[in-house]
């Protein structure tokens, strides 16, 4: 009798001690921001020239192949994102957002659709589970990654409406942070 106390209040103990840690769990991971948020953006077009941002070719989400290029005459924001990502999942609320707030500045939401981890359909069905609708191309050949030396995600890039190249931030950014980059290529 005395060992099926011992075993009740030890199977107890476990019990709690893990739904303790659940909650525990829950309640630090949705206060927790990321060490790996950015907490500026780079600026390096005040000290030099301005810099044609580089073209690459894409696919749009109708499988066409369009360049970086055709869209200069607009400020551009260029994001290179993944659907497996945790950070670029994070900032995407923030980029919809903006989206809607800037029609006069286009988005390229570009995937990293080159990875073993990633495809053209899993990256359509998160965007269309998630209901957002800014634009969406396709990296399907990796030229875009690198030519831009985009080795880790997200990666954002801040482009003029004359094409020049003004700043860039690796690493997910806060809505504070893009805005900043939009308004230094919104002008």
């Amino acid at each position: 009798m005395k060992k099926n106390i011992i075993w009740v209040i030890i199977v107890l103990l476990v019990v709690f001690i893990f739904a303790g840690l659940v909650v525990l769990y829950n309640e630090l991971s949705q206060n927790y921001t990321p060490e790996y948020q950015t907490e500026s953006i780079q600026n390096d077009s005040e000290e030099s020239e301005d810099t044609i941002a580089p073209d690459f070719i894409m696919t749009d989400a109708d499988g066409n192949e369009v360049k970086l290029s055709d869209y200069f005459g607009k400020p551009i924001v260029l994001n290179f994102w993944a659907s497996w990502c945790p950070p670029c999942k994070q900032e995407m609320p923030d980029f919809e957002d903006a989206y809607k707030k800037y029609p006069e500045v286009q988005f390229i939401m570009l995937n990293m659709t080159t990875s073993d981890r990633e495809s053209l359909s899993a990256a359509k069905e998160y965007i269309e589970e998630q209901g957002y609708t800014f634009p969406v191309f396709f990296d399907t050949k990796g030229e875009a990654a690198m030519t831009y030396g985009a080795s880790s995600i997200p990666m954002s890039f801040f482009i003029d409406k004359d094409g020049n190249l003004v700043t860039y931030a690796t690493g997910m950014l806060s809505a504070q942070n893009l805005q900043k980059g939009i308004d230094m290529i919104n002008q």
